[in-house]
């Protein structure tokens, strides 16, 4: 499914596009993939997306991101 980020293989294309918009934009922002546990509810484990963006909008520091 193409649409679905919550594969592995989405969340990666996800996590290209994030990184290519703020880069075009002269923003650099990190963004890892956190593979999750099993959900009962989707019937598949899942892949978090997790990148230093605080509202949706860059910081100017990358401390503190784990």
């Amino acid at each position: 499914m193409k649409g679905d980020y919550c594969t592995r293989e989405g969340a990666e294309r996800l996590k290209e596009q994030i990184e290519a918009y703020w880069a075009e934009r002269g923003h650099e922002v990190r963004v890892n993939l956190v593979q999750g546990g099993f959900l009962a509810s989707m019937r598949s484990a899942r892949t978090d997306v997790r990148s230093t963006l605080v509202n949706g909008v860059p910081v100017k520091s990358t401390e503190n991101f784990g």
